[in-house]
């Protein structure tokens, strides 16, 4: 990752799913929560940088969701409106909130989906490719005017499993790879995450962000640097479905507003992505990012900074 900077705060393009949600938890439940990685991501981006969204959305996707992201501040030309039903998901929670079991998905419009850019994103400087199909991944980059000042993607288990030379494609394309420690040690067939991380660094991605939920995240840099980041304790976790959405997008939204890609502020952006993340968790969907202003999350940061210093 080149270590240049510049006080410019510029576009940020995600591709990602936008979803309806059946969430429920051993205390509440919502049957049309509004999700999906690319509303996490852009809702928790939102307050730090501009947003440019890619996504399909059915004809029952709530127009005040439509309203919310656009108050935002986020851009929606790229997301597209189709006839069919909106992209759903039904998940259980258990007592340990790390912990959850699919009951259905149905891709809906999202099973077609062709990701396609507006001209204006094509020249974007950073680009982060959602959890979605490798091939879509590739597909997304192909279509940009010049290679992004910095790609993160995110990826999952089931891509791991049934299209591993694709997503072997798209790694070595990109700058971030934002995971769970689970996909991780997978993905290099590792016990050890260390090592681990060495060997997904060597497939092309310099910088490797692992997500451990509760237990904060793990950085490692370009520079074979590691970095440690706590996650914010809090008394009550109400709904963690975007919690790893929202890291990136604060993640990406940080360095995307500071146009700074030092190791040093990597790491902030690793607690800002943590900071994202803890607010997301506090309410279903993404009700507790919605009207964040930025001295808000200015103040959550600083909780962090606090709970770390010594």
């Amino acid at each position: 990752m080149p270590n240049t900077s510049d006080q410019s705060n510029h576009n940020l393009v995600v591709v990602g799913s936008v979803a309806v949600d059946w969430v429920i938890t051993p205390s509440a439940e919502r049957k049309d929560s509004v999700g999906g990685a690319a509303v996490f991501f852009a809702m928790a981006a939102a307050p730090l940088a501009k947003v440019q969204l890619v996504g399909v959305v059915g004809h029952d996707f709530p127009q005040g969701s439509i309203s919310d992201l656009e108050h935002a501040g986020v851009d929606l030309a790229g997301l597209e409106r189709s006839d069919g039903l909106t992209f759903r998901w039904k998940g259980r929670y258990h007592e340990n909130m790390n912990q959850r079991d699919t009951l259905e998905t149905h891709l809906n419009v999202f099973e077609d989906f062709a990701p396609k850019l507006p001209q204006r994103y094509r020249e974007s400087d950073f680009l982060f490719l959602a959890n979605i199909q490798p091939s879509l991944q590739l597909a997304v980059l192909e279509q940009m005017d010049k290679r992004p000042r910095l790609v993160g993607l995110d990826t999952m288990n089931l891509w791991i499993d049934i299209a591993r030379d694709e997503l072997l494609r798209v790694l070595a394309r990109v700058d971030v790879l934002a995971i769970n420690q689970e996909e991780a040690l997978q993905l290099t067939e590792e016990y050890n995450l260390v090592r681990a991380a060495a060997k997904i660094r060597e497939l092309g991605p310099k910088t490797l962000v692992i997500k451990r939920g509760e237990y904060g995240a793990l950085c490692f840099g370009p520079d074979g640097s590691m970095f440690c980041a706590p996650a914010l304790p809090l008394d009550d976790v109400v709904d963690p479905t975007g919690a790893g959405d929202s890291f990136a997008g604060g993640f990406m939204g940080h360095l995307a507003s500071t146009g700074d890609l030092s190791g040093d502020n990597v790491r902030r952006a690793v607690i800002w992505g943590s900071t994202m993340a803890s607010c997301c968790v506090q309410d279903f969907s993404y009700d507790r990012l919605r009207g964040l202003t930025r001295d808000q999350v200015d103040a959550r940061y600083r909780r962090f900074v606090d709970l770390t210093r010594f």
